[in-house]
């Protein structure tokens, strides 16, 4: 069962967290900290509690992000950049900013190995939408995903995991990945 919930009691409470987001770094962060969430997901890694961040909910569990230029939450290591000018994608067409769409995954070693993508398989194809992506993720980097510039498509830190891309989003693979966080 699921419950969309702001309480910190019944989050506490869960098997798993799923943490999704939409909207910028700044305002999130202003949020989670007034209803005291960040404390909850801080507690969730001390414990052993599944999370699992999308979109912005996988920027906020980095450092830093460039956006407004915020300190979030720091439980997998990496930063959130805005997408550099200029980008082109492989015709050489320029790259529009938001990236909307769908692109392919790219496992690393450990992504192949991780839970998360126990379902999954090099290549397969997720939706995205975002103006920022993750970097400097490498112990943690699980898949990447190229939009002119490589760009982190998953990474995590033992229970805590984010998706860049949007599973909810993206057909039977988005699923599966779903499925594996519901088994972790």
């Amino acid at each position: 069962d699921a419950a969309i919930t702001d309480s910190p009691d019944r989050l506490s409470a869960s098997e798993g967290i799923i943490f999704p987001g939409v909207g910028s770094a700044g305002q999130a962060m202003d949020v989670l900290t007034s209803k005291g969430l960040d404390s909850v997901l801080a507690r969730a890694v001390r414990e052993k509690q599944p999370v699992l961040g999308i979109c912005l909910g996988c920027q906020i569990l980095l450092d830093r992000s460039e956006e407004h230029d915020t300190k979030t939450l720091g439980l997998v290591h990496g930063e959130t950049l805005a997408f550099p000018a200029g980008l082109t994608q492989e015709d050489g067409s320029p790259a529009p900013v938001p990236h909307m769409g769908w692109n392919s995954l790219h496992l690393t070693e450990k992504g192949k190995k991780h839970p998360l993508f126990k379902y999954s398989k090099e290549g397969d194809y997720v939706y995205f939408v975002h103006s920022f992506y993750g970097k400097d993720c490498d112990e943690s980097l699980l898949a990447t995903s190229e939009y002119g510039i490589p760009v982190t498509a998953s990474a995590a830190n033992e229970n805590v995991m984010g998706c860049q891309f949007h599973p909810e989003k993206s057909g039977e693979v988005g699923l599966r990945i779903l499925k594996a966080f519901s088994e972790i």
